[in-house]
């Protein structure tokens, strides 16, 4: 709001309204009661415009989105609050059916504010650009609204475009690349090819109205030039991994899913396509390939503990380089998987099964799968004490430090340089990030 403050102060629309009016008084009669009108309008709309413009920039900048329809939504909106809503709220005080009848035109008017929203093309969605770029499109904005001439103003166009077109950078064909993002104690990871998104868990629900989909994924998403996941891979049902995945499935760019779930949950219902995860399940997309290691088709059942059907998904570059994501397998699971694959187990990446529990990363699944780094994904000060103590030596014995998203924030991984990771924490350090002991 100082922002559009700022802009409107910025633009001298109110002397171009001035000077407007006085060339209607010199008129006739008529014309001059019916140009009186019109300035109010003009300035009117001249004011929504100068604001729509000059914040869609700082908009794109931090939001990466701006509002189509949001000139339109803020005419109807503005004059009800200020008209009809306030006053209703003030003269509450006095007769309080009132407020009643303010509560109804509320209603009303978010009804009609969500019918907008609901336009196809509602909201245009951009990657967030580089910094050079948000400066450039920052400064066109403050320049295409200062009461300049036309001809100064349209340098803000060439100024803007690196802002409103930029171009997500996308791993190589043949490469992948891993983001396993911090969801506080959960699990959601981001698996991108050349072409390709992969989306392995969704995260916690926070609260009845909040999820990790909603509150972070989406936005990430967002961020990074995402408009579609390919695949949603969901390992099991509890709701520290599948907990922000009927959002992501509701917002309709889901293509499939595949999952261990059992027949009948809600979730299935949202998806365009379903299978259930068994393994010996693989496909390729951009020259990496994908394999589901777990569960096999004979583990469903009756009375089976979700964390046993927990998918578990391999991921080879066409380099070699490797990721195995493990859900929230435990020793029997692991135990099998040794058994079935041995070394073919091996990867330069693991995602600690269970989060770090005790009930897993047994050191016979560890010397088979040998990472080269492993992370956990879990909550600051989780109730279950994850990773556990004895977890983290048996990694240390094996000469692996896991990174952990309490300390790391998001952790990155490329296959071009399989022994590499980059916490998020540490890329983009603020004065005011906590650090924990």
């Amino acid at each position: 709001s100082f922002v559009a403050v700022g802009l409107l102060m910025a633009s001298d629309t109110s002397r171009s309204i001035v000077h407007e009016s006085a060339g209607a008084a010199g008129a006739s009669a008529w014309r001059t009661r019916l140009g009186a009108a019109g300035v109010r309008l003009l300035g009117e709309l001249r004011g929504q415009a100068v604001a729509t413009v000059g914040l869609a920039p700082p908009t794109l900048v931090f939001f990466q989105q701006v509002s189509l329809v949001g000139f339109v939504a803020n005419l109807a909106a503005i004059p009800l609050v200020t008209l009809v809503i306030t006053p209703l709220a003030l003269l509450g005080a006095i007769a309080s059916p009132l407020w009643s009848a303010g509560a109804w035109v509320v209603q009303q008017m978010s009804a009609g504010l969500a019918w907008l929203a609901a336009w196809p093309g509602a909201v245009w969605t951009v990657a967030a650009a580089p910094g050079w770029a948000q400066s450039l499109g920052l400064f066109g904005a403050v320049l295409l609204v200062l009461p300049l001439p036309w001809r100064l103003r349209l340098i803000a166009l060439p100024l803007a475009m690196p802002l409103l077109l930029p171009q997500p950078l996308r791993p190589p064909p043949g490469h992948v690349e891993l983001v396993a993002v911090d969801v506080g104690q959960g699990t959601a990871v981001l698996v991108r090819t050349h072409r390709h998104l992969l989306v392995y868990d969704a995260g916690p629900q926070y609260a009845r109205d909040s999820d990790a989909g909603q509150r972070i994924l989406l936005p990430l998403l967002r961020a990074r030039g995402e408009q579609r996941i390919d695949r949603l891979v969901l390992s099991h049902r509890d709701t520290d991994h599948v907990g922000g995945a009927r959002t992501l499935l509701q917002t309709g760019a889901v293509r499939d899913l595949l999952s261990s779930l059992e027949d009948g949950h809600p979730l299935l219902a949202l998806a365009p396509l379903q299978r259930r995860c068994e393994s010996g399940q693989a496909w390729a997309w951009d020259g990496v390939r994908f394999e589901v290691l777990q569960p096999p088709a004979e583990a469903y059942g009756r009375g089976r503990k979700p964390n046993t059907v927990s998918c578990v998904l391999r991921v080879q570059a066409a380099g070699g380089a490797s990721v195995l994501l493990t859900g929230d397998v435990e020793r029997d699971q692991e135990a099998w998987l040794v058994a079935s694959l041995g070394p073919a187990l091996r990867s330069d990446v693991l995602l600690v099964p269970h989060h770090g529990s005790k009930t897993s990363s047994t050191t016979a699944f560890l010397s088979s799968v040998q990472p080269k780094l492993a992370v956990v994904q879990a909550g600051y000060r989780n109730r279950f004490g994850h990773p556990a103590p004895d977890v983290v030596a048996r990694y240390a014995s094996a000469e692996v430090t896991p990174f952990e998203s309490v300390r790391c924030g998001a952790w990155q991984w490329r296959s071009g340089q399989p022994g590499q990771g980059e916490c998020e924490r540490d890329a983009a350090r603020r004065y005011w990030h906590h650090v924990p002991p």
